[in-house]
């Protein structure tokens, strides 16, 4: 023991300057946007290559669960398949083709998840060379996921749903009353529903979805189911709590959502100051 102690002491020097060295990359990143970004990015490259590798080993076990969820899916979409199937005694509208293209989606891998922080993120397997870019909403079989934060060449970083910064476009999918959907830090499983005014009428179980009034979602993902309704102690509008549609503790595979009409949405927006999070 007496001659690790005598070894960290003829090396105090070198470990104050470590220590200092990392003090000042800290400021640098966390004061300087430019820097900051550079290091995310190149921080999510290297983290996501050592990630994917531990992932591979670990999958295995959980294919069962994944591959029912993907079945289940699937007999999902199949039955609406059939129900936009032209019946022979129809007519028949055609849609307009800009809403129809409106909306791109792409699958990807989640090979790492953290649950147990106030700011919570999502790395997953496909990146810039897959077409994935940043802003692009992110959601799974069960409802809203997060958004991507950061992109390389073969991966990307999702902010999660679980991450106190993060707002939702959200409405009451009964009522049509909207609202935002923000994670308080606390419970995994739950959020609150933000800015519904206290005069109107909710009831426990109400299903709260994507409102599509933003450039990220389209309208109707599911996010969860209302659980709590009380006045609280503002007095303009609701305490909501609901309950999270995604188990985040089981999140294998996940869909990106990109919607083609978000640059010009967001110059629009940007030419009239509008502040569409």
């Amino acid at each position: 023991m007496q001659r690790i102690l005598l070894f960290l002491y003829r090396l105090r020097a070198f470990l104050l300057f470590l220590v200092l060295e990392g003090i000042a990359i800290w400021l640098i990143v966390s004061y300087n946007s430019p820097q900051g970004s550079a290091f995310f990015n190149s921080a999510n490259q290297v983290s996501g290559s050592v990630l994917a590798a531990q992932n591979s080993v670990v999958e295995y076990f959980s294919l069962a669960s994944v591959n029912k969820a993907l079945v289940e899916k699937n007999a999902e979409l199949l039955a609406e398949l059939e129900a936009f199937k032209k019946p022979a005694d129809s007519v028949f509208i055609e849609l307009d083709s800009t809403l129809l293209h409106s909306f791109q989606f792409k699958g990807a891998k989640v090979i790492n998840n953290s649950l147990n922080l106030s700011q919570n993120f999502i790395t997953v397997n496909k990146g810039s060379k897959h077409g994935i870019k940043e802003g692009m909403g992110v959601f799974n079989e069960d409802g809203a996921i997060g958004r991507v934060k950061g992109v390389t060449k073969n991966f990307a970083t999702v902010i999660s749903v679980l991450h106190t910064d993060l707002l939702i476009s959200s409405k009451i999918a009964s009522s049509e009353v909207f609202g935002s959907t923000k994670w308080d830090g606390k419970n995994p499983k739950q959020a609150k529903l933000l800015y519904v005014p206290r005069h109107v009428t909710i009831e426990k179980g109400d299903k709260v979805v994507t409102s599509g009034y933003n450039a990220v979602f389209p309208e109707g993902i599911p996010i969860g189911t209302i659980l709590e309704v009380s006045q609280g102690t503002d007095t303009n509008y609701l305490d909501i709590t609901i309950e999270l549609a995604a188990d985040f503790s089981r999140v294998s595979y996940v869909y990106l959502v990109e919607n083609n009409q978000e640059e010009e949405l967001n110059e629009l927006y940007q030419s009239n100051g509008v502040n569409n999070e």
